[in-house]
């Protein structure tokens, strides 16, 4: 016996793709400045949002991370150590930003003396490599 074939079913095509829902992305309407809204300076804001006299946590000074002098270690030929430094040196500027400001203040010392330790490090062996080939016949 024959199989036979079964009957194809046909779906309309259509050009355009579905619609999408037309619900704003945002919770405020579009005409709503967000800026003089966060930033309080709107005449009906309310006097707590600009005390001055109170410190915030954005009064805290941001934390040294030495990012520049990691970078410039990076070019020392000490990889794994200088490699930390820049680690400790970025998670110095995460842990700022997500207010941990002890920790910041930790981790970039940290990243401070592994760049210096990369740096020395990279120096020693600089100067190994061009007093051997140079004192070579």
């Amino acid at each position: 016996m024959k199989a036979q074939p079964e009957p194809q079913i046909a779906l309309p095509l259509s050009s355009s793709p579905p619609a999408l829902p037309t619900a704003p992305m945002s919770q405020y309407p579009p005409g709503s400045d967000l800026k003089e809204a966060l930033d309080g300076s709107s005449p009906g804001s309310s006097p707590e949002a600009n005390t001055e006299d109170d410190k915030t946590e954005e009064d805290v000074p941001r934390p040294r991370s030495y990012l520049w002098l990691t970078l410039v270690s990076c070019f020392c030929p000490a990889y794994p150590i200088n490699i930390v430094a820049l680690v400790f040196s970025v998670m110095s500027q995460n842990s700022y930003n997500e207010g941990d400001y002890e920790g910041a203040r930790r981790l970039g010392r940290n990243a401070k003396w592994v760049a210096i330790a990369s740096i020395i490090i990279g120096l020693v062996i600089i100067t190994i490599s061009c007093v051997v080939h140079f004192t070579r016949k």
